[in-house]
């Protein structure tokens, strides 16, 4: 399963998120829940780092399976405020695809 958790401070704001697993909804290289989950978090990282021009601190695992990205201190409201719609946009993206494949997808 895909665990995701995402990070907030006591504004609500998204500071960061984890996503950890594998969804094992179909055999390795055809597991649509996998790709989802992985081009919709990769597009919201890259999206952050162009549209923002901010470098956030990003972990991977190894193998796969593992991705973390935290903003880091960011001075400006407006780059700020970006942000935080990149990072609410992709946890609708992440819900949706949890209602249609809870099984194999936790968001906390």
């Amino acid at each position: 399963m895909i665990h995701v958790r995402i990070f907030r401070n006591d504004n609500k704001d998204i500071r960061a998120f984890e996503v950890s697993g594998h969804a094992e909804s179909g055999p390795y290289g055809h597991d649509l829940v996998c790709a989802a989950v992985s081009a919709v978090t990769f597009g919201t990282v890259n999206a952050v780092m162009k549209l923002c021009e901010i470098e956030p601190n990003i972990e991977q695992g190894g193998e796969g399976g593992y991705l973390k990205m935290e903003l880091p201190e960011i001075t400006s409201p407006e780059v700020f405020q970006k942000a935080q719609h990149l990072l609410e946009g992709m946890v609708v993206s992440l819900e949706t695809i949890e209602r249609d494949y809870h099984q194999y997808i936790s968001i906390s």
